[in-house]
């Protein structure tokens, strides 16, 4: 009677016990893959707002528009601020570069666009800023650009310009709350420079003297231009009417003074002890480091 019972319990057991270890097995499952199912939707749903916030003309309230200055026209031509960057991008940076790099390109321009509208005080006019490259930042029209690329490459190239603008969407760069004085360069020589030894006034906290290794790649890393003797007069005597120099003078031209990062602080050229800043100016050479 007892094995009877035992097999009977057995029996009992496997006839309602193992159905419901796999149902457990298969609910569990199945809860598993809803969850799985849900977070594809989020994904999707995160992606699909991304993408609606890059179709959507980001709102920077007071800095929203920009009066962009034409030098060459004297137009000015007002537009939102990110569509201004797709030009300053396109025209500041290769499209071939790294799309990290052209990031860092948007931000910085961005930061400098908002810097220089509010601290404009009307250099400008009515307009906030200008499309010279000498004097502000370089700009150019989609229309323009795309006429110096490769047909081939226009399309892969813009594409570029929009994703680094578009990812960097209400960035910009700040010390202490505030907006910094963004400046940029194509190249720094191996070191970048203290703003007091190029502008002069008060330096600026926020920007160092630091190395930057890996230049010497870069194409536009050292350069030359050869200039004569009578040139070197000539343009040194516009600037300086009671300028002259007796070349048979063993040390007619001198460099007296090197800033700590390696450019020319002070130089004697005849009878004037004159910057590397303005030497590079009036002999037309792209940096200090010379």
């Amino acid at each position: 009677m007892r094995k009877i019972l035992i097999i009977f319990s057995v029996f009992i057991v496997l006839t309602f016990g193992i159905p419901i270890i796999f149902t457990k097995s298969e609910v569990s499952s199945i809860e598993k893959k809803s969850k799985q199912e849900e977070i594809v939707v989020e994904n999707k749903d995160d992606q699909k707002k991304k993408e609606e916030i890059k179709k959507e003309d980001y709102n920077y309230k007071e800095y929203n528009t920009i009066k962009l200055l034409h030098k060459k026209t004297n137009e000015i031509e007002e537009m939102l601020l990110d569509k201004y960057l797709l030009g300053v991008v396109s025209a500041e940076m290769p499209a071939n570069f790294h799309i990290e790099a052209l990031k860092a390109q948007a931000l910085v321009a961005r930061t400098y666009t908002i810097y220089s509208i509010s601290n404009n005080n009307n250099k400008h006019g009515e307009a906030h800023i200008c499309d010279d490259s000498t004097c502000c930042q370089a700009w150019i029209s989609k229309d323009d650009r795309f006429s110096r690329w490769d047909e081939n490459l226009r399309s892969e190239y813009w594409n570029k310009i929009e994703e680094a603008v578009n990812a960097t969407k209400g960035k910009i760069i700040t010390y202490n709350g505030e907006v910094i004085d963004a400046f940029f360069h194509s190249n720094s020589g191996g070191e970048t420079e203290a703003p007091v030894n190029v502008w002069g006034g008060t330096n600026y906290p926020y920007l160092k003297p630091v190395e930057t290794a890996g230049e010497d790649a870069y194409s536009q890393y050292s350069s030359e231009v050869t200039i004569s003797k009578e040139e070197l007069k000539g343009k040194i005597q516009k600037k300086h009417s009671n300028f002259n120099i007796n070349y048979e003078e063993k040390d007619c031209i001198k460099v007296l003074e090197y800033t700590d990062a390696g450019r020319v602080k002070k130089i004697k050229i005849g009878n004037l002890n004159l910057s590397g800043v303005e030497v590079r100016t009036l002999i037309r050479i792209k940096i200090s480091k010379f």
